[in-house]
């Protein structure tokens, strides 16, 4: 693997990654407890999260583009091809 793919492959991760922290929107229920701390040990209570999830749509829409002509003259016209969309949709807030 050359340097720039690896360049590329690592922003691509960091892309992800931004995006994963971006959809996810954690609203803790229940507050947690630590255990008592005694020469015995006994559980603690895991707080109670909802997790509200954003939405990532996508698809594809016809757009009108540019094309060079494949003749030996440099002339372009224009045709329509299928170009990828996406959407996309963080959680709602629910705290506002």
């Amino acid at each position: 693997m050359n340097r720039g793919t690896a360049i590329i492959l690592g922003l691509v991760v960091i892309v992800v990654l931004a995006f994963g922290f971006y959809m996810v929107d954690f609203d803790v229920t229940e507050e947690g407890a630590m255990p008592d701390v005694d020469v015995s040990v006994e559980e603690g209570d895991m707080p109670e999260v909802d997790a509200e999830v954003g939405e990532i749509e996508t698809g594809t829409e016809t757009e009108e583009v540019t094309v060079p002509d494949v003749d030996v003259d440099v002339d372009t016209q224009e045709e329509e091809v299928e170009v990828p969309t996406i959407d996309v949709n963080p959680p709602e807030d629910d705290n506002q």
